[in-house]
């Protein structure tokens, strides 16, 4: 399935702009697209019996967005390249109200999506015997701590918690667990940038001795699980 979008004219700038080719997005969408009906027909019936719905499913104005190949690169471009709304709403064609509008809308079906396919990435690990559990057969684990830019606070509290001597900006901060083979297994919760990749570490995951293999972070080779 060929998705066109920006104008893109080959799979390397799709790829640039989301992530993901886009052969596997195109594959994404199909599962993309049962889940986002089966979310929307669940909330027109409850709309319905509660009386808050007279007008039938389809009726009103049309979206920007028509088929699934088009809404998943909306949330694909979103998390890929963290830009304002105001950027994504000139790329997509649309107002900068109707660009979070339809973000925050299509997002559970993408939570959903990748949870039926396995591809979630776990948020945190009770404990050690958890995260064996969930690690499986792998036997060697990659962590770091990726950090993204956020806008700067108008408190001061609040921005300086959010500075990152490493980035020299305001940034928010998680911790990535992942197969050698560059697969995600975990997601941590968010820090501000002010925060020690070691210390979220420590605070979010207890990985037992063996279990870690390399810390993709200088110094950090042989940690403990203690």
């Amino acid at each position: 399935m060929k998705i066109h979008l920006f104008g893109i004219r080959d799979d390397r700038q799709f790829r640039a702009l989301t992530g993901m080719s886009e052969t596997l997005s195109g594959e994404l969408s199909w599962v993309f697209g049962e889940i986002y009906e089966e979310i929307q027909e669940k909330a027109y019936k409850k709309s319905v019996s509660r009386g808050e719905r007279k007008r039938k499913r389809g009726g009103g104005r049309k979206s920007k967005l028509r088929t699934e190949s088009e809404k998943l690169p909306l949330l694909l471009y979103y998390l890929w390249n963290y830009p304002t709304f105001d950027v994504l709403a000139a790329n997509f064609g649309m107002s900068r109200s109707k660009a979070c509008e339809n973000f925050h809308s299509l997002l559970p079906a993408l939570k959903e999506t990748l949870s039926r396919i396995g591809a979630m990435p776990r948020g945190r690990f009770e404990n050690v015997e958890d995260m064996r559990t969930a690690l499986g057969e792998i036997d060697q684990i990659i962590i770091d701590v990726t950090e993204r830019a956020h806008r700067r606070p108008a408190d001061n509290e609040k921005q300086a918690s959010m500075y990152s001597g490493w980035k020299k900006r305001h940034t928010v901060k998680n911790t990535v667990i992942s197969a050698s083979d560059k697969a995600i297994l975990s997601v941590g919760q968010t820090f501000t940038g002010h925060n020690h990749g070691y210390a979220m570490l420590k605070s979010g995951i207890s990985p037992g001795h063996d279990l870690v293999r390399k810390y993709k972070c200088s110094g950090r080779l042989g940690i403990s699980g203690n």
